[in-house]
């Protein structure tokens, strides 16, 4: 029997360890914090064994495979040794694939690419189709698996994700964009960022399709020198495409060698060029993978955003509250700031990760009236616009931070939560700062009118 070793016992390691004890491994869990007891009782039952609070070597470098939680940093200690010993050390994503059937559309990228993935999954799923969606979104593909396959399956890579990939091959796949992101990760380098997001398609074939974005620089320079296998089809917001998706300033135009389909943009409830962008990527997959038009105007008229999103939380006083505690990059926040044309009072802050802020220095001028910088060291942010932005407050606290931006705004303007930073300084994770402004915020009580 072949020994199997689950490294983390987060949502795709328990997954991964019950789709392999289903497949007749000898499974081993181990996770060097604690396991929930919801997963440890889940484990029990299942009678796979489990360690928490360490990685005992001698058990894991024993295995023939390796399953890695993709938060678990390949320079770890045991990753390390076990590649040493020539133990391959894949991700849940590539164990899943070689039990799944369906065919895939990998979505990836540094933003977007969970809007991108959602879209196309509810195009396929309102179109009819067969459908799954997993990966980086939702629920673990193993532990799915477990219960059905599907005809299609609409998966988000993260880089962590697609450095755990050896033989996993999408049928179509989606590069939305590439700006400098988890550099930490990457030992600072770009380079070794953007190399991680081009093996997206290293295991595509000539009949595969890969869907790119023109307007990018840094895919462009990532296809550079690299043998690249897959048909590229491009999309843009600046250029015609006679074979991918362009915005035409009234429509989103898709086209392929047998198709074409235009959308007027006012039918999409998501504005904004970076939200076309990703409406081009998912509707050109789509319709390479079959969606008529009459399916994807239906699609993208009744689509919804995943929260923490540009997603609007209340208007008080005439004042909007925006959460965006998704963007926890400089570029994702960049799309928020352009987004919007009203006076705002920007909400940002967190573990830097290598931010370079001097991209959004134009957009804040004359538009940004206070800078509310939410963190516990917020120096680099203070001292990056300290001769753009009059008014720098700083707080630890999401609760004073929202009453810090309705005192502060007037009828008309908004107060924007769009952080440009990680969030694990003040909070779990980007969706518990979310809920904690959308929480702040609802305990706001308007002017009473005398």
């Amino acid at each position: 029997m072949k020994q199997i070793a689950i490294l983390g016992a987060g949502e795709s390691g328990l997954g991964a360890a019950l789709l392999a004890k289903r497949q007749g491994y000898a499974v081993w869990v181990s996770d060097s914090g604690r396991i929930s007891e919801a997963r440890k009782e889940k484990l029990e039952v299942e009678e796979i064994p489990y360690e928490e609070g360490l990685h005992s070597e001698a058990i894991i470098l024993n295995s023939d495979l390796i399953v890695k939680s993709p938060g678990i940093p390949g320079n770890t200690y045991i990753v390390m040794k076990a590649m040493d010993e020539g133990i391959a050390v894949i991700d849940e994503l590539e164990f899943a694939n070689r039990f799944s059937a369906g065919k895939v559309i990998a979505i990836s990228g540094t933003n977007g690419k969970t809007t991108t993935t959602l879209l196309t999954y509810h195009l396929f799923k309102t179109a009819g189709f067969d459908v799954g969606l997993a990966g980086n979104v939702g629920k673990s593909w193993a532990a799915q698996l477990l219960e059905e396959d599907h005809d299609w399956w609409v998966i988000e890579c993260s880089s962590f994700q697609i450095d755990g990939f050896f033989c996993f091959r999408p049928s179509i796949a989606i590069l939305t964009n590439i700006t400098p992101d988890h550099l930490d990760r990457y030992d600072y380098q770009l380079q070794n960022y953007v190399h991680s997001k081009m093996g997206l398609f290293k295991n595509m074939g000539p009949r595969d399709k890969a869907i790119l974005n023109l307007d990018d620089p840094l895919t462009a320079e990532g296809l550079e020198g690299v043998k690249f296998r897959p048909e590229k089809l491009w999309f843009s917001t600046k250029t015609p495409q006679k074979n991918g998706g362009y915005f035409d300033g009234e429509n989103l135009v898709l086209k392929t060698d047998e198709k074409s389909v235009s959308i007027p943009v006012k039918e999409f409830p998501l504005q904004g060029e970076h939200n076309y962008m990703n409406a081009l990527g998912a509707g050109t997959a789509c319709l390479l993978a079959g969606v008529n038009e009459k399916q994807l105007k239906a699609g993208l008229s009744s689509f919804k955003n995943a929260s923490h999103r540009m997603e609007l939380i209340r208007v008080i006083d005439g004042v909007s509250f925006i959460n965006d505690s998704k963007g926890t990059n400089v570029e994702a926040t960049a799309y928020a700031l352009d987004a919007f044309k009203n006076q705002l009072i920007w909400i940002a802050g967190g573990v830097d990760k290598g931010n370079d802020y001097r991209t959004v220095q134009g957009l804040v001028k004359g538009k940004v009236k206070t800078l509310i910088c939410l963190g516990k060291d917020n120096e680099k942010l203070k001292d990056a616009f300290q001769n753009s932005i009059e008014d720098i407050r700083e707080t630890q606290s999401m609760k004073e931070a929202v009453s810090w931006g309705k005192m502060l705004a007037k009828a008309g303007d908004m107060v924007l939560l769009s952080p440009a930073c990680a969030s694990f300084d003040l909070f779990k994770n980007y969706e518990d700062r979310g809920e904690q402004f959308r929480t702040a915020v609802n305990e706001l009580k308007p002017e009473t009118i005398a």
